[in-house]
């Protein structure tokens, strides 16, 4: 199927995009604190690396299926197909998103973005302004907002998340998208030639792993993020830690942008990609 000046126009900005991903260039800074994160790692037993991430990599399924199945999700679901309605009132399944146009999909889309960007922003403020209690729920506040927004985005686009394929795929997609932008080349070349090689749409046959060691670069800048929250929490200015505030609010609201920038990209290219292919 030949897609249209709008669709043709997305696919350009995707590909332009997915350049600019691979021709990425890493700082020397960059490059050093890989080598610094490998080093430290391999100072470890293998076994206990392996326990470690395979743990890490449990954590991270377990919580997007309660995500995935939660009243929330199910009723945000329910709201997708209602504004889809909205648009065409045929529409019945999550698999009728398909008799959208593009701009259409990404307004349903960027719906959703925009509320879990601000969820980040308020969640990072809060986290700055509160005590320990609230500074350690923020990294689990985080994953969970994060892998909600991954799962919206792939909803809006036409794709359900409540398969063992479809789970694996938003949640490798949360990954690249929590990645620094040095390496979110590879995780989308990864990804693309995972969805385009499938063997089955439904159960999951490839790579289950999820975590390594250059994956823990988010959860270091979780804790970097709290010490200077924790440092700055006594510069108070009218009796507000308007500083502490910031940085937790800019911070969060930063990942989210990347996260929800690189799950859109990935599922409209997808939608793209099925579109021509039914062509």
């Amino acid at each position: 199927m030949e897609f249209t000046n709008r669709e043709m126009k997305v696919w350009n900005e995707i590909n332009e995009w997915q350049e600019n991903l691979y021709q990425y260039e890493p700082t020397d800074l960059a490059a050093l604190y890989d080598k610094w994160l490998e080093q430290g790692f391999s100072l470890l037993p293998e076994n206990v690396q392996q326990q470690f991430f395979d743990k890490l990599d449990t954590w991270l399924f377990h919580l997007h299926a309660m995500v995935q199945s939660s009243q929330i999700q199910i009723d945000a679901r329910e709201r997708i197909l209602a504004s889809a309605r909205v648009f065409n009132e045929e529409i019945e399944t999550l698999g009728d998103m398909n008799l959208l146009s593009m701009d259409q999909l990404n307004y349903i889309a960027n719906q959703h973005i925009a509320k879990h960007r601000l969820y980040s922003f308020a969640q990072g403020g809060i986290s700055g302004s509160g005590g320990l209690l609230l500074l350690g729920s923020d990294l689990p506040a985080m994953t969970v907002i994060n892998i909600r927004t991954v799962q919206l985005i792939a909803m809006s686009y036409g794709f359900e998340v409540n398969t063992p394929f479809e789970m694996m795929v938003a949640l490798k997609v949360f990954n690249a998208g929590a990645m620094p932008k040095r390496l979110q080349g590879i995780a989308w070349e990864e990804l693309i030639h995972e969805i385009q090689t499938a063997e089955d749409d439904y159960f999951y046959l490839g790579i289950e792993e999820l975590t390594n060691p250059t994956w823990m670069e988010q959860p270091l800048k979780q804790l970097l993020k709290a010490l200077s929250i924790t440092v700055f929490r006594q510069k108070l200015v009218r009796g507000i830690p308007f500083i502490s505030i910031a940085i937790g609010a800019g911070a969060n609201y930063q990942m989210t942008r990347s996260v929800s920038e690189f799950a859109q990209k990935f599922y409209q290219y997808r939608y793209l990609l099925e579109k021509k292919a039914d062509g």
